[in-house]
């Protein structure tokens, strides 16, 4: 029988803990943790997501700094909050909800960002340490896949993971934190050739490429863990809408070990460890207070 890798119980758990470090810790800095989540326009999914965010800001303790824009905002408006922002004390992370409108820039407004506020892990400057293995930011949703890897006790060293997908959200960094692991890596893509061969090759194969159910039991090696990072909305004939990943779940739940559900897999991770990049930012505060009273 197919093990779920319940993701939602785990972020769970994580915001408990947060809470708790907060409540800790709180009267030592002096103020709670700082998150602005920007949203420009009114995409219906990152309206729900904004939300999302939102409300597990307030459950753990985290002050929310968010704001919500009309979809004509300039990019040098913008540019300029995201400055004001980085020089706001009380401001921990900052993070551009995507996808934005046409016009702008997202690429722009991620180098404007102060690195050490940049909690979604992207600033050029984080993904170097990541490359090079130092101590930094990390890229929520990869991060949040390797927790999740971690809880179940998956073994990662010298076992074999394919991506499919070579984004800079997802692809490259979790390619790059799997090697941290000692696993072997593979990325596969929409130009691989003979696709099946290299998924079905994999230990853990991870899906991250935006299409409905794409990926089947036959690409599947037998007794493999699975993590479904694609969110797709899809409507049957009659009109009914659901979620659904890049991994068809009940055909590919009869071959793998492991799964994660969509919902309720990758998705409560990725908050989870946006809300930890802020803490642990927030608490660093207290260790350089700590650095210089003893210097």
């Amino acid at each position: 029988m197919v093990n779920k890798l319940d993701g939602k119980a785990l972020a769970k758990k994580i915001k408990a803990e947060l809470q708790q470090k907060v409540q800790t810790l709180q009267s030592k800095i002096g103020r709670p943790p700082g998150l602005a989540v920007l949203m420009v326009g009114d995409n219906p999914a990152s309206a729900v997501y904004v939300r999302n965010k939102e409300k597990a800001c307030s459950k753990v303790g985290i002050s929310s700094f968010g704001k919500h824009f009309p979809a004509q905002t300039s990019q040098a408006e913008l540019t300029q909050v995201i400055q004001q922002l980085n020089q706001n004390p009380e401001v921990d992370g900052i993070l551009v909800q995507l996808p934005l409108p046409e016009h702008l820039d997202s690429t722009s407004l991620l180098y404007q960002t102060d690195p050490s506020k940049d909690v979604d892990g992207l600033h050029p400057m984080n993904l170097g340490q990541l490359l090079r293995g130092e101590k930094g930011l990390r890229s929520c949703t990869p991060a949040g896949v390797m927790r999740l890897l971690q809880e179940y006790n998956i073994e990662l060293q010298g076992k074999q993971a394919v991506i499919l997908g070579r984004s800079i959200l997802v692809g490259k960094p979790m390619a790059l934190m799997l090697l941290e692991a000692n696993s072997t890596v593979t990325i596969a893509h929409s130009r691989s050739q003979n696709l099946e061969d290299i998924t079905r090759n994999a230990d853990i194969l991870i899906a991250a490429v935006g299409r409905p159910e794409m990926i089947t039991a036959e690409m599947v090696k037998p007794g493999a863990t699975v993590i479904d990072v694609g969110i797709n909305r899809v409507t049957d004939d009659k009109g009914n809408s659901r979620l659904v990943g890049d991994v068809q779940f009940d055909s590919v739940a009869e071959v793998a070990e492991f799964i994660t559900p969509v919902p309720g897999g990758v998705g409560p991770m990725t908050v989870a460890i946006l809300l930890q990049n802020t803490v642990e930012r927030w608490s660093r505060l207290l260790e350089q207070g700590n650095r210089a009273v003893g210097e």
